[in-house]
């Protein structure tokens, strides 16, 4: 009955995010990447969970994570195997089905369960050692020329699999028709240059928008906001 119980809940949750994404709000099992990662450090064997789709998790994940499945079939067969007296270390694109996981463990029994505030774009993003399967398309000294050629340069850095990072491309389109040549644009996803991302060792959650000019910083935004409306306030007050 128990098992019966946790399997719909499970599958409540996915029917969940396939209409909605989490938003970061702060549940009392998120802790900062700092925390996190000095709790695994203090582990022998530390159990860490990545709770993404097993798409994601083949391109890149956390070095000795294992993959929960949410939609597996033997996903109550893996919370199973874990060891309820040990901290789990849980993980996914931002902290919304890390959250549940972690949430949903400490009710049945764990005594501590952890989800990693910003999820794998914290943890890559800040240069903590991670796996990848195939090598980054753009290397960070590729990026730092793009960024010393052109005048002006609005970096979007996100993931494919990430819900708000979708809704940044059309607005860079609209953006991009606006500005032409005068605005270099360049989108950088999580799949396709996970190291150069690594070497910027600034980045937190996805989306993050940064927009450079003349080499320098001007904004760095986290999460989509009003995107167009500071493009354009930074562009004009610098003309």
């Amino acid at each position: 009955m128990k098992n019966k119980i946790f399997k719909n809940s499970i599958t409540a949750v996915i029917l969940f995010f396939t209409i909605v994404s989490f938003p970061q709000d702060k549940s009392s099992s998120i802790i900062t990447l700092d925390l996190f990662y000095t709790k695994i450090k203090s582990q022998k064997n530390p159990q860490i969970i990545d709770a993404r789709g097993p798409e994601e998790f083949a391109l890149n994940h956390i070095n000795g994570a294992v993959n929960f499945n949410l939609e597996s079939k033997n996903y109550a067969k893996s919370v199973a195997a874990l060891d309820k007296s040990k901290p789990v270390f849980i993980y996914s694109i931002g902290a919304g089905r890390s959250v549940w996981l972690a949430n949903e463990l400490l009710k049945n029994g764990f005594k501590e369960a952890y989800s990693l505030e910003g999820g794998i774009a914290n943890w890559i993003g800040n240069g903590k050692p991670f796996y990848a399967n195939s090598k980054s398309k753009l290397s960070i000294a590729e990026y730092n020329k793009i960024i010393a050629d052109n005048n002006s340069v609005l970096v979007d850095i996100g993931s494919q699999y990430c819900a708000p990072c979708k809704k940044v491309k059309p607005i860079l389109e609209t953006i991009k028709a606006q500005y032409g040549d005068n605005l270099k644009i360049v989108e950088i996803d999580l799949e396709d240059n996970p190291q150069v991302i690594a070497d910027l060792k600034t980045i937190k959650v996805f989306p993050t928008l940064i927009l450079y000019q003349k080499g320098k910083i001007v904004f760095k935004k986290e999460g989509l906001g009003d995107l167009k409306k500071d493009v354009d306030g930074a562009l004009a007050q610098s003309n």
